[in-house]
């Protein structure tokens, strides 16, 4: 058996990268899973849309395990949608224990050159997508009496100051916020609330010319604040997928308002 055989988890932006690593790897683990994602571009989003067979692909390898799935395309802008997700989920499959709000999205500029739309769309999904997920699923698992375990994607720029990407570092430092805030909410229902910031992870979010051509510009003076200590250029999704799996599982059952660095030691300064 495995470590999450009989439970369910409820994943947003797992067409791809690191969403579906969550989803095959909690499958792998025995949860039954349902995911989301937008499968279509989002205005300013600096990264190439994920697609409806993205996700059909994440939905074949989860149910490969011979876990039960759940897919449908939803906006985590759209808390309706959210919340007739997580409804179905209960229909379907009973419950919700395990959440994983990971979906967001990056653009980047300098921050006086930021426009307005570049701001309000990043914070719209990565930040006010995650309250939404949280309040979509929450009150299932409060009325369930199960306890649970719910694990936010921040980034290791929620954990330092990383330039040329205002919007999203300032999300990211509000998860931290949703992290720890929910999690002394949370604590009297046994429901666990913690985040994940990883850093050079290999998905479709470092094909992102534009910015790197902004990095190594100011190289001589901000070389230091995308360095790593261990000596890997970046990681494989299933590397963060491992900590989701941990912190899932009843191993993790006394961490609470945590945040868990998986970046290869760029935050260490």
């Amino acid at each position: 058996m495995g470590r999450l055989t009989g439970r369910v988890a409820f994943i947003t932006g797992a067409a791809r990268g690191q969403g579906r690593a969550h989803a095959v790897r909690l499958a792998e683990e025995g949860a039954d899973v349902v995911i989301s994602d937008v499968c279509a571009p989002v205005p300013t989003n600096g990264v190439k849309a994920a697609t409806p067979d993205d996700l059909n692909e994440t939905v074949r390898l989860a149910e490969k395990t011979g876990r039960r799935v759940i897919a449908r395309q939803v906006d985590v802008r759209d808390l309706d949608a959210l919340t007739s997700l997580a409804d179905e989920a209960i229909a379907e499959l009973g419950r919700i224990d395990v959440v994983v709000a990971n979906a967001g999205i990056l653009n980047w500029a300098h921050a006086w050159e930021m426009t307005t739309e570049q701001w309000n769309t990043l914070i719209d999904v990565n930040l006010t997508g995650v309250f939404h997920t949280v309040r979509a699923t929450v009150p299932h698992m409060i009325r369930a009496g199960n306890g649970g375990s719910i694990i936010l994607t921040s980034s290791s720029a929620g954990l330092k100051g990383q330039p040329f990407t205002l919007a999203y570092t300032a999300a990211k430092h509000g998860v931290v916020g949703i992290t720890r805030g929910l999690a002394n909410e949370l604590g009297e229902y046994d429901i666990r609330v913690n985040s994940v910031h990883p850093a050079g992870v290999e998905t479709e979010m470092m094909n992102v010319d534009g910015l790197f051509q902004m990095i190594t510009e100011k190289a001589t003076t901000l070389g230091p604040v995308f360095m790593n200590t261990l000596p890997h250029p970046s990681m494989k999704p299933e590397a963060i997928a491992d900590a989701v799996a941990w912190l899932a599982s009843d191993e993790a059952r006394y961490v609470t308002g945590a945040q868990i660095p998986v970046d290869m030691g760029t935050s260490i300064r």
